[in-house]
Parts: C-alpha cells; sequence; structure tokens
C-alpha cells in the first residue's frame, strides 16, 4: 500500500438515502467515515414541481431521521402527513386503518426522495465525514484486514469495513462476488405527478384491479402522486402518450373517488424481486436495495433500508464498545441475523398480496375479499400489522 492510500473506519459506496443515513448515523458514533457517491443531490428549489420518486416514510423511519437531526431539515423543504390508508378490491370488502386507531399523530410521510436525499447531504456536510463526489469505484480488492478501493480518477482508499448501498445493481456486490436470488414480475410501474382539482387531503389508498394496483399518494399544496401498475407493455403505450392523453386514461381507469386531476410528469420502472444470497463478508456490508428489492406495494423499500442501518448502526457501536473487531465477520453476522428473517418476511408478504390479487380466478377473487371484510373487523390483528408495517 502507498503513502498516499488515505485509511478510513467506513467507506460507504452510495450516497443516496439509505448511504447518507447510515454515514450520519456512523459519524456521529465516532467512525471516520467516507462516502463515494455519483452526483451531489440537486439544490432544493421551493417553487419546483415534486419530484415523481415519492418515499411513504414509516413512525420508526422519521424517528430515525430525527435522530440524526436530518427530520427538521426535511420538514423545512417539503413532506406531507398521511392519517389514513384505505385498501380494497370491491367497494364492500375495503379496510381502512387510520393513526388515531394507534394513538398516533400521522401513520407516516410522504417525502420525495430528491428532499430526503438533499437534507441528509446537507447534514453530512455539517459532520465529519469526507463526501467524495463525482467518485467512481472501479476496483475492489481484501487487503491488510480490510479493502482497497481504487475510484474511476486513480483515487485510491482502504478501508476496514466497506458497505454497498449502491442500489439493486450493487457494483460493491458484484465485486465482492455475492450472488442474488429473485426475479422480475409480470408488471412494471408508472408514477404521475398531478394537481388535483381539490386538496389531495391526508388519505393514501389502493385500488386492486384486474390488471393491477392503482394507488394515490397525497402530497403538499394540492399535488399528488398517482402509481399505476400494469403490464410492461401497457406501461411503455402510456409513457408514450402525452400529459393530455394520459389524464383521460387517468379518468377512464382510477376510481371516481380520485376527481379531477392534471398529470405534470411522468416515469416508469420494471419491477423486480433481489434478494442477496449473504448481507455480509469479513470487512463488507450491504445495506438497502443493495440487500434486497421489494415490490413496492406498499411503499417499504426505505423503510427496510432505514431499519438495516438502524441495526448496523447498533451492530458496530456496540461490538467496538466490546472491544471486539468491530469489522470482523463474526460480528457483522449478527447485522445480517438481525435483519435478513425480516427483510425476507417483508418480501414475502408482499408477494404473497401481489399474486393473490394478480389472479383472476372468481374462487380466489371471493376469498381475498372475505379475507379483506374479515381483516377490517378483526381489530387488534390489523393494529398488530400496521405497527409492524410501520416499525413499531
Amino acid at each position: 500500500m502507498t503513502e498516499t492510500t488515505q485509511k478510513w473506519d467506513v467507506a460507504i459506496v452510495g450516497g443516496g438515502m439509505v448511504g447518507a443515513a447510515l454515514a450520519s448515523g456512523l459519524a456521529a458514533q465516532g467512525f471516520q467515515v467516507t462516502v463515494l457517491e455519483k452526483q451531489e443531490p440537486a439544490e432544493f428549489v421551493a417553487e419546483s414541481d415534486p419530484d415523481i420518486r415519492i418515499s411513504a416514510l414509516g413512525a420508526s423511519s422519521v424517528d430515525l431521521l430525527k435522530q440524526l437531526e436530518v427530520w427538521p431539515r426535511v420538514q423545512a423543504m417539503r413532506s406531507a402527513p398521511y392519517r389514513k390508508l384505505e385498501t380494497w378490491e370491491w367497494q364492500t370488502a375495503q379496510v381502512g386503518f387510520d393513526a388515531a386507531s394507534l394513538g398516533l399523530p400521522e401513520l407516516g410521510f410522504m417525502v420525495e426522495n430528491s428532499v430526503l436525499q438533499r437534507a441528509l447531504w446537507q447534514r453530512l456536510q455539517q459532520q465529519e465525514v469526507a463526501l467524495k463526489t463525482p467518485a467512481r469505484l472501479q476496483t475492489l480488492q481484501a487487503c491488510n484486514g480490510g479493502w482497497a478501493l481504487t475510484l474511476a480518477d486513480g483515487e485510491k482508499l482502504h478501508a476496514r469495513l466497506v458497505v454497498g448501498a449502491d442500489g439493486a445493481s450493487s457494483q460493491v456486490r458484484q465485486l465482492a462476488g455475492i450472488g442474488i436470488r429473485g426475479w422480475n414480475y409480470a408488471q412494471a410501474c408508472m408514477l404521475i405527478s398531478v394537481r388535483c382539482e381539490h386538496d389531495a387531503g391526508d388519505c393514501t389508498w389502493q385500488h386492486f384491479t384486474p390488471t393491477g394496483p392503482r394507488a394515490f399518494l397525497p402530497l403538499f399544496n394540492g399535488w399528488a402522486s398517482l402509481v399505476w401498475y400494469d403490464s410492461p407493455a401497457r406501461i411503455r403505450q402510456l409513457q408514450a402518450m402525452s400529459m393530455a392523453q394520459l389524464a383521460e386514461e387517468i379518468k377512464t381507469h382510477f376510481p371516481a373517488r380520485l376527481g379531477k386531476v392534471t398529470p405534470v410528469a411522468a416515469g416508469s420502472f420494471p419491477l423486480v424481486r433481489r434478494h442477496a444470497t449473504r448481507y455480509v463478508l469479513p470487512g463488507l456490508a450491504l445495506v438497502g436495495d443493495a440487500a434486497h428489492t421489494i415490490n413496492p406495494l406498499a411503499g417499504q423499500g426505505v423503510n427496510l433500508g432505514y431499519r438495516d442501518v438502524d441495526a448496523l448502526i447498533d451492530t458496530l457501536t456496540a461490538s467496538r464498545e466490546r472491544a471486539e473487531d468491530w469489522a470482523s465477520e463474526r460480528v457483522l453476522l449478527r447485522y445480517q441475523r438481525s435483519r435478513h428473517t425480516d427483510n425476507l418476511l417483508m418480501q414475502s408478504g408482499m408477494d404473497l398480496f401481489y399474486f393473490a390479487f394478480s389472479t383472476q380466478a372468481a374462487p380466489l377473487r371471493i376469498l381475498r375479499n372475505l379475507g379483506l371484510m374479515a381483516a377490517e373487523r378483526s381489530g387488534v390483528l390489523k393494529r398488530q400489522a400496521l405497527r409492524y408495517a410501520l416499525g413499531l
């Protein structure tokens, strides 16, 4: 190793919503952290239209952001609380959740991904974190009780722990030789930013149809986000339409309760399930989408990522306090054990829901709607399911 090689406790590859949160939490615990990110998030512009990409943050995610001193920054920009959640296929078989039933002021907040990333970045700039941007990882090799990283510009780093927080196509995961299991769903998803004729309110809802769910996410100042699941071919067709044509399609295919909306922007992506065969190696860990992607049916992706962050910070901090080798595989396996089952459970739960509602056989349609009716009347069970989803 040359004299010019920079040495770090932790090198986090990916400074998005999950990687930046992990960097902030570890820096607050006294770890020497560097973050490698392709590009710094854009400055927030108050008059701008909302980002197409929205995250539904549950109570535990908001708590983490409060601990990181990031949440006030989010609120100073833009966020929208949601207090009710409704889902149905038949109008007579509707399940509703509300914050009051759990004694909470809200179930969570809708936050634009760009706002969340910018707020985290602002916090990192105040902390002792080395932000390297634009930075692209080129090679990764196990070396001297840690990992040697070479960047595209030739810069060399050494870290006791490398964390892959670089998304579903994680380069860290690939360079480390960690495999994945998964599949592509038979559907794609379209996100549409719309202006509502009336106030968007504080209820998020999801209507199951034979071709896929239609969802409504209330935002700020009369803005909302629509989520349209359908076959990849149909989503491509919608993506090619003008906003005026898309408005007509929305009017035809979304429930009447939506009211009149004006689409302003849209984007689409395929639905993919991925789960890394392992989350850790000696001196290396995966978090968020690098470790697991999930059907976005209930907006749980970023919340699972934040549970990973919480668990990894706790694991490393507790291990260091016990004077253990906190970057060792033995320690990192504790993190893997604490998160693998929860992530698998949430993935499988979303898949069960997805496949149950994707099948149009009449007996199953009747069964699933009877199930929704039973869920609506189950009181305690319904509240427990909601508490789990919110991470309470």
